[in-house]
């Protein structure tokens, strides 16, 4: 275990922002144990941010001393301008799961993108120069985006359902626009596919599971499901299918507490030490 700061804090308080359902997230126990086996002494548990009450709930944080926290929806955007600072890539991609208190102040980071960078590493995946295929247009599909975009993967295909929802990620982050309706019956190619979507099963999405059962794909490398421990997936199945590699979003859920951690205190924790945690 690598320590990145000379002087880590002994305690840290840190909780999960989001609407009533953070009371149903299993994050608090995950970090909590990872923590605990890491040796970190911290507290990690969810705090409800009421409807029309994030500046509010913000100062509330403020006044109870918190050493951190993350977001999850429906704040990832909204919160921002409660925020006093962000890194470089959170401006980018106009959303934040990971709040790091830097004295009086709160920065916010997305360790969306970097987490599934870390993930393409682990799989021995190199984008750089790579075309890839991305299904979403929410914040993980635009964190996915993000760092395609920086390691320079070439092109960047953004499947959606509307332009409008489309263009806003084209136009600030990059990439090219391609309609799901189209995807079904036209011949597209791409090295990588990245399900940035909530949908892995027909029953969430009985269109969208249509449209990936015809997809031609020649010569492509990897798809990733950033959904994980889905049953009757018809992205793993499209991939078996087509004797393609397949990723879900373990990996990169890992490596998104691994960023989140060292940034709230400076250690390293292994990433087989989150997986023993997410397998138990």
């Amino acid at each position: 275990m690598e320590i990145l700061s000379e002087k880590p804090r002994t305690e840290y308080k840190f909780y999960i922002l989001g609407d009533e359902r953070v009371f149903n997230t299993r994050a608090p126990h995950f970090f909590s144990e990872i923590m605990k086996k890491a040796g970190v002494n911290g507290t990690y548990a969810p705090y409800m941010i009421k409807s029309g009450k994030i500046g509010e709930t913000m100062r509330e944080l403020r006044d109870l001393n918190i050493s951190g926290a993350n977001v999850t929806i429906p704040y990832k955007e909204t919160i921002i301008p409660y925020i006093d600072e962000l890194s470089e890539g959170a401006v980018i991609i106009g959303s934040i799961n990971t709040i790091v208190r830097k004295g009086d102040f709160f920065k916010g980071y997305n360790t969306n993108a970097i987490g599934f960078m870390d993930a393409l590493k682990g799989a021995g995946f190199d984008s750089t120069g790579k075309s890839a295929l991305v299904f979403g247009t929410g914040g993980a599909a635009r964190a996915v985006v993000f760092i395609l975009n920086w390691v320079k993967a070439k092109p960047i295909l953004i499947a959606g359902r509307s332009p409008e929802k489309i263009t806003p990620i084209v136009n600030k982050i990059g990439g090219e626009a391609v309609l799901l309706k189209d995807l079904a019956y036209l011949p597209f190619s791409a090295d990588i596919v990245i399900n940035a979507t909530s949908a892995s099963s027909p029953e969430e999405s009985p269109e969208l599971a249509e449209i990936v059962s015809r997809l031609q794909l020649p010569n492509c490398e990897l798809v990733v499901d950033l959904n994980y421990g889905r049953t009757n997936n018809f992205w793993a199945n499209m991939a078996k299918n087509k004797g393609i590699r397949f990723m879900d979003g373990i990996s990169s859920l890992a490596n998104q507490a691994r960023r989140t951690i060292g940034l709230w205190t400076g250690i390293d924790v292994s990433q087989d030490l989150i997986l023993s945690v997410i397998e138990k």
